[in-house]
């Protein structure tokens, strides 16, 4: 089992807490209650509540303590507010939201990059495509996972779009938390792993109608497939 530190470890449970309304919006506790709490030092609790004021889930104040903020006000891009979000009873509303996200950006980002990727970076994209389609017909998961989030962020980096780029590390943790929780098929349908060479194919050939039309295609799918959570 991997180390994890007393700081890394207090910040999962106040995030998860937090996140998961446990510690609910306007509720206050002071730095001394949360030490006592967890046994540990205030040093240990400022700088774990100095990661929660940065992510915005709470503020901190002398005097007035630390209050969690409401989640209007919380940076929902941040990838471990996201993690939080998925491990808590609010997963098929985060869910709902990341597909939602994935189908207005994705697409565009396919388009951009058949007109802005190098031709270094098409061949590399349609080189893990095809690995892609390989390990879905293999049924290894986590292989398939950690090639899956390479393909997307090659795309999203590949637009040459510097705001498209940075949702990279949200795509990865959709992506992960799809397969985290079971909802991701041992082995991905034919169509799908298709429509990853299609996307490549169609970046290779400068074709953005027909990368933009295979990535929604992608994303359109996982969404029908993650909808009845919600429903």
């Amino acid at each position: 089992m991997a180390w994890v530190s007393l700081h890394d470890r207090l910040l999962e449970e106040l995030g998860l807490a937090v996140t998961g309304g446990t510690l609910a919006a306007g509720d206050r506790v002071l730095l001394d209650e949360l030490a006592d709490r967890f046994d540990v030092s205030r040093s240990v609790i400022r700088e774990v509540v100095r990661v929660l004021e940065a992510l915005s889930l709470v503020s901190s104040r002398r005097r007035v303590g630390v209050v969690v903020l409401p989640a209007s006000e919380w940076n929902l891009y941040d990838p471990r507010v996201i993690r939080w979000r998925l491990a808590g009873d609010q997963r098929a509303d985060q869910l709902r939201s990341l597909s939602q996200l994935r189908a207005a950006v994705e697409p565009a980002a396919a388009a951009l990059a058949a007109h802005n990727a190098s031709i270094e970076v098409a061949a590399e994209l349609m080189s893990v495509a095809g690995r892609l389609r390989g390990l879905g017909r293999s049924g290894d998961l986590e292989a398939f996972l950690v090639v899956d989030i390479a393909f997307h962020q090659m795309v999203l980096l590949g637009s040459g779009n510097e705001m498209f780029a940075q949702l990279s590390d949200v795509v990865a943790e959709v992506l992960t938390g799809r397969t985290q929780y079971g909802l991701m098929p041992r082995y991905p349908a034919a169509e799908a792993l298709q429509l990853h060479i299609d996307v490549a194919d169609a970046v290779q050939r400068g074709d953005a109608a027909g990368a933009q039309s295979a990535m929604l295609r992608i994303v359109d799918q996982a969404v029908e497939e993650l909808a009845p959570i919600w429903r």
